[in-house]
């Protein structure tokens, strides 16, 4: 996971901290704020040089971590949210539009789930229930599902039709990946 590699404290190695370290929350789904506490006397500057203990004018030592906006599930698309999630996107977004009752739509669906988690701060998946959003599948002339469109800067890069295997939509994202 992306905040992982940001930070890691093992409070069996480094016992003597003291204070309280503070991870921003990430505003995305399955994660959460989190922090990590300690109930030593001190925080030294052995343990790491930029890190101190709070002085008188400081609120606490704070340890900042910025990472992308990591999602690492398929999101649902309507007209509502389509603007925001797709055609505003600073990442390569991927597009699957799908049906319930589409039997290839539940083939390819943990294909997508596993790319979503895979390429998580690269590329956002996004689902469009044709069904309840007919007017996104007619502006974008999907005609048969599953139906992946590949978007980068709003702009549509690609349309993978059917239930393609892992390796073709993962070839096709890496083109506009960087």
């Amino acid at each position: 996971m992306a905040l992982e590699a940001c930070f890691q404290v093992s409070t069996m190695a480094h016992s003597t901290i003291a204070g309280k370290l503070s991870l921003p929350a990430c505003k995305t789904p399955k994660i959460a704020a989190f922090s990590f506490s300690a109930s030593a006397s001190r925080l030294s500057a052995d343990f790491h040089p930029r890190l101190r203990a709070p002085s008188k004018n400081t609120r606490a030592a704070r340890v900042v971590c910025e990472a992308k906006n990591v999602v690492a599930e398929v999101l649902e698309a309507n007209t509502n949210n389509w603007d925001s999630l797709v055609l505003k996107s600073k990442l390569v977004v991927l597009v699957d539009f799908w049906a319930p009752w589409c039997g290839p739509c539940r083939m390819i669906e943990p294909v997508i789930e596993q790319i979503a988690k895979d390429y998580a701060g690269q590329v956002i998946c996004v689902k469009v229930n044709t069904d309840d959003s007919p007017n996104l599948a007619n502006q974008f002339g999907i005609r048969s599902i599953p139906t992946v469109l590949i978007f980068k800067d709003g702009d549509k890069k690609e349309t993978i039709v059917g239930a393609v295997p892992a390796s073709t939509l993962t070839n096709s994202l890496t083109k506009y990946l960087g």
